[in-house]
């Protein structure tokens, strides 16, 4: 029983991965159950397309931006946590940790277009907008990683133990903490890369035409050919596939 469903539930999963990838290197594809025809052109198609490169470059910037302030938030912010969760105030512990779920994105998204489409802050479809609100979504997810290790390690004794011997707080994190955090801060970023990337709902409405991202662009594609979108759509499945695979990798490790 558990076996078929689990089978069931792999095909489901896989199923439409398995089509868009033979969707990708068929030729025609129009009213029948699986295209006819092997070809390459579509990834050729695809390479040649100047509004692709740029928005996979764009894609690139945001997510390795969103990265680099993340590090320099999040660090910080789970050490708070960590040691505010040990002192019995875990209220803020806990609203991080449930706000990826708790706040959809098109909520987020329509709160940044209230805020930043006025004469005071114009700033609507500008990059420095978008890379902030994918810096801001993907906060929690580091965070709470960072937050999950630190419990793990308990390094609360280690930093007391560091104290006793005439350490300062600063010595403490730069000695204890960074080097223990370091393989579980890579995974997280790894994971905010990934998330970053494939992030739609955010992008798509606070982005200009300038700026697009892969997946705002992608959804264009399939007005098109449909060779052509499964193409672009593999692009961006092997991408965020190789930046989860990693994580879990170095999560794995890790345990």
């Amino acid at each position: 029983m558990v076996r078929g469903i689990s089978l069931f539930y792999g095909l489901y999963l896989l199923l439409p991965i398995a089509l868009l990838l033979i969707g990708s290197f068929g030729g025609n594809w129009t009213n029948t159950l699986l295209p006819t025809g092997i070809t390459g052109q579509w990834y050729l198609d695809l390479w040649l397309d100047t509004s692709f490169r740029k928005a996979f470059v764009s894609s690139l910037v945001v997510a390795m931006s969103a990265c680099a302030i993340n590090t320099v938030l999040a660090l910080p912010l789970a050490h708070a946590l960590y040691h505010g969760a040990r002192r019995g105030s875990s209220l803020a512990a806990r609203i991080v940790s449930a706000t990826p779920v708790a706040v959809p994105t098109i909520t987020l998204a329509f709160g940044y277009m209230i805020v930043f489409n006025t004469d005071l802050a114009p700033w609507l479809g500008s990059m420095p907008l978008l890379i902030a609100a994918h810096a801001i979504l993907t906060l929690p997810y580091l965070t709470n990683t960072l937050l999950s290790d630190l419990r793990h390690l308990d390094l609360g004794r280690l930093e007391q133990a560091a104290a006793t011997l005439g350490a300062s707080g600063w010595q403490q994190f730069t000695g204890i903490v960074l080097p223990s955090l370091r393989q579980s801060l890579i995974s997280g970023l790894v994971m905010v890369a990934a998330i970053s990337v494939g992030e739609f709902g955010l992008s798509n409405l606070l982005t200009s035409f300038q700026n697009r991202t892969y997946p705002v662009v992608l959804l264009q594609a399939f007005y098109g050919a449909t060779g052509f979108a499964c193409a672009a759509t593999v692009i961006l499945l092997v991408l965020a596939s190789a930046s989860a695979l990693l994580s879990s990798s170095l999560v794995k490790q890790r345990a």
